[in-house]
């Protein structure tokens, strides 16, 4: 018998800040990321404050950070992704087939995604992160999806503790 049963049921919480659109291709970029041997986070708080849509994890230790563009307005209004460049070893855009090619920067990998999945496109250049970056972002990694799985388990306890 388990001692940690998940209702039938179990879904997250709606993340009620991103475009219907942004989450078709999330639901999409995730399904491609599983397939190649990651697992994701989506809004995954980095230490530098911000909030990267979607970050994987491999059994290597590899981190991917995967920024969402659901419009050219989106892309352009964006003046932060750079700074997701110091917690990842390769960083991506994700957009739908709507978007062209040419207008992210050359040097982050894109991925083309709808709801249903995704393929890359280009492969991003890899920057190895120094170890205690790593480990930083391994660490809020697991910390954040234990939290996740937690409050599947028992949303009425992590109330209770906010």
């Amino acid at each position: 018998m388990s001692l940690y049963v998940l209702p039938e049921a179990a879904t997250l919480p709606a993340d009620r800040r991103q475009s219907e659109t942004a989450l078709a291709v999330a639901r999409g970029t995730s399904r491609l990321l599983r397939a190649l041997g990651f697992a994701t986070l989506a809004e995954l708080p980095l230490p530098s404050g911000r909030r990267a849509d979607l970050v994987a994890l491999n059994e290597r230790g590899d981190i991917w950070i995967v920024e969402i563009k659901s419009s050219l307005a989106d892309l352009r209004a964006d003046i932060k992704w750079e700074d997701y460049r110091l917690h990842c070893d390769r960083l991506f855009f994700a957009f739908t087939s709507d978007l062209p090619c040419e207008i992210f920067p050359t040097d982050t990998g894109l991925i083309v995604a709808d709801a249903y999945g995704a393929h890359m496109h280009c492969e991003a250049p890899e920057h190895r992160l120094p170890a205690a970056t790593r480990k930083a972002m391994l660490l809020r990694f697991a910390a954040t999806a234990a939290q996740r799985l937690g409050r599947l388990a028992d949303p009425d306890g992590f109330a209770a503790a906010e």
